[in-house]
């Protein structure tokens, strides 16, 4: 999308079934699952550019082997970085003991991340500082072996300062108050209370402490362990975790905001945040990858058994849309076809704004991942277009000439790459109309496809702020000289923050909800803004099941109509000499091209869970209060 908005962060479990021999012989290599995780994270990178981590569980070490190794980056490239790191300490290890090279079990024995449970995590952060201690996964550590927890998620919780709460009435001591510590100690403390249970029920039964320790692992209850550290959890997440003993688990959230698939075969196990990066790093079919289900674990024990358990009781399913419209990898045969069909479906709008002049229009799109809707568009472009040459050749066709009939099939769709992103192009001067003159120019344009009689249209993902567009790219395809400048959203229009992962937490920040405010001045009915906040503010001290979300009120005197000219009016930059018009999806049609990702709240103000509504009003709070805070 032409705003930057914070990614969703993507993770990757990965276990092996067999002994590490079998994949030194089968796949002539024994580091076959490092070079599998390094293929699951950067086909991922997509979801995380602030960091990545990795960690490995090596499965039945003795007393004094290590058997958790964990690296983390937060540099430019952190997936690079962090192979970079394990590929020179393996190197290294290989160089100095030759004798290492072909003995499998020395080297299992010796050296780092060589193991058989692996967790990786690419990190797009939303909140805090992106220092290395917020980069996943992160670790609690025991010198009992079970007692050792490896956490790593995509997930927000709406309800951290509860959590938190929760954890002091514990009698624990949080180092900080933030969501994935809260969530792993959370985990921790009913993994310690399970062990604690277990190690009296073998001391019962007469067995040593150390005869117990593999006992305990066997007999450990993961689902139990998830089901009550989860129960009070409100948010989106796919959570996933490793025990030292080597036990695992991925957990989806019961309304599957967060995306999560599952693939298994005699050989490994292996949970994705997106399915065509297991598709290609095990060249396996589209359909033996499943999804998770809503509220559902999915639980790998040491033994390499696999069981599938109901953790929190499922809610209506509203996954993430914004996973269909941007975030995940287009290569997903679903979404690609999902990402075709949103452009196609706002053909109608185009043409009715172009009065079905397709001869005097040139249609493009901005940025590059908003290609695929373009193909869409272009898809239903051309059946108007055919429809117009069949009525030509039907009302021509007792008078049909060659001539004729070659002037009406010659007729096509204008389409051009109109923008060019120089990527290394850097705003190096701090003055701010410096800037925003150096920011016009990070794209260029095509020269000379464009007449002044024409309508420029182009395509983008969605539209957030709006920034962008008013600093950079209308004024940039001003230059082209056209008539008229249409900028189409496959997406519709972003009124609410999103309390689940992506980074829109502020109100103010919204280019529908400032067109809104602005569109209640110009009607003398800003007084609408006095009245949602004090019902905002009236709802502070209720339980979230019986908060409203009262920010709907701000938008419900106009059309959406209204509120797109309004934020046409608004990101036409003065020098721009074309008309502006800034086109947006419905909500309806979302549905209809995503039906299965019926997740919408930041378009609809509906959120999933009860903690959204919390949420949106106290983001409202904080813009009618002035406090340049987030809402959770």
């Amino acid at each position: 999308m032409s705003d930057a908005i914070k990614h969703e962060c993507g993770i990757a479990l990965l276990r092996l079934k067999k002994p590490l021999e079998y994949y030194k012989e089968k796949y002539g290599s024994s580091f076959y699952a490092i070079q599998k995780m390094y293929l699951l994270m950067e086909k991922q990178h997509n979801r995380g550019q602030d960091g990545a981590g990795l960690a490995s569980i090596k499965l039945d070490m003795e007393p004094g082997e290590r058997y958790i190794s964990r690296v983390r980056s937060n540099k430019t490239s952190p997936i690079q970085d962090i192979f970079s790191q394990i590929n020179g300490r393996i190197n290294q290890e290989l160089e100095d003991r030759p004798e290492l090279v072909n003995d499998v079990a020395a080297q299992k024995a010796d050296l780092p991340y060589i193991g058989e449970v692996y967790l990786g995590h690419v990190r797009y952060g939303t909140f805090g500082k992106n220092n290395i201690e917020s980069v996943h996964p992160f670790l609690r550590q025991n010198n009992w072996m079970h007692r050792n927890l490896i956490v790593a998620g995509n997930f927000n919780l709406t309800n951290v300062k509860e959590l938190f709460a929760d954890l002091v009435r514990l009698g624990q001591h949080p180092k900080e108050m933030a969501d994935t510590v809260t969530v792993m100690e959370k985990i921790g403390h009913f993994l310690d209370d399970e062990v604690t249970d277990l190690y009296f029920d073998c001391k019962n039964e007469g067995l040593s402490k150390r005869e117990a320790s593999p006992v305990i692992g066997e007999r450990l209850d993961i689902g139990r362990i998830l089901k009550r550290a989860s129960k009070n959890w409100d948010g989106g997440f796919a959570m996933a975790g490793m025990i030292g003993h080597g036990d695992a688990f991925v957990l989806r959230d019961p309304a599957g905001i967060r995306p999560a698939f599952h693939y298994e075969d005699d050989e490994i196990v292996v949970v994705a945040s997106e399915r065509p990066v297991i598709q290609t790093a095990f060249n396996v079919p589209l359909e033996s990858i499943k999804e998770l289900n809503p509220g559902e674990a999915i639980i790998i024990k040491k033994s390499g058994s696999v069981s599938f358990e109901q953790i929190l009781d499922p809610l209506e399913k509203r996954s993430c849309s914004f996973e269909r419209i941007y975030f995940s990898r287009g290569n997903d045969a679903s979404i690609y076809q999902e990402r075709k069909a949103l452009g196609r479906l706002m053909m109608p709008y185009i043409l009715e704004e172009i009065k079905g002049d397709t001869e005097n229009t040139v249609f493009s799109y901005i940025p590059n991942t908003a290609e695929t809707s373009f193909f869409g568009m272009m898809e239903g472009a051309q059946d108007y277009l055919n429809e117009k040459k069949i009525a030509a050749i039907l009302a021509n066709q007792n008078d049909l000439s060659a001539e004729k009939l070659s002037e009406i099939l010659s007729t096509t769709i204008r389409t051009e790459k109109i923008t060019i992103k120089d990527a290394k192009l850097r705003t190096f001067i701090t003055d701010d109309s410096s800037r925003d003159d150096m920011v016009e120019h990070v794209y260029d344009v095509t020269y000379g496809v464009v007449k002044p009689t024409d309508t420029l249209v182009v395509i983008d993902d969605s539209i957030v702020r709006g920034t962008t567009l008013k600093k950079s790219i209308i004024k940039m395809l001003d230059r082209l000289n056209p008539k008229k400048i249409m900028v189409v959203s496959s997406a519709p229009q972003i009124r609410y923050p999103d309390c689940y992962g992506i980074d829109m937490a502020k109100m103010e920040t919204l280019i529908a909800f400032t067109a809104s405010l602005e569109l209640l001045k110009d009607r003398n009915m800003y007084h609408i803004v006095d009245e949602v906040y004090t019902k905002c503010k009236a709802q502070e001290n209720l339980p979230d099941a019986e908060v409203v979300n009262f920010v709907k009120e701000i938008y419900a005197p106009f059309t959406d109509q209204e509120i797109s000219d309004k934020i046409s009016e608004m990101l036409r930059p003065i020098t721009v000499n074309a008309e502006v018009k800034i086109v947006f999806q419905t909500v309806e049609n979302l549905h209809q091209a995503c039906p299965e990702n019926l997740g919408d709240w930041y378009f609809t103000g509906n959120y999933p869970t009860n903690g959204g509504n919390r949420v949106v009003n106290r983001a409202f709070m904080n813009f009618y209060e002035g406090k340049d805070a987030r809402a959770y």
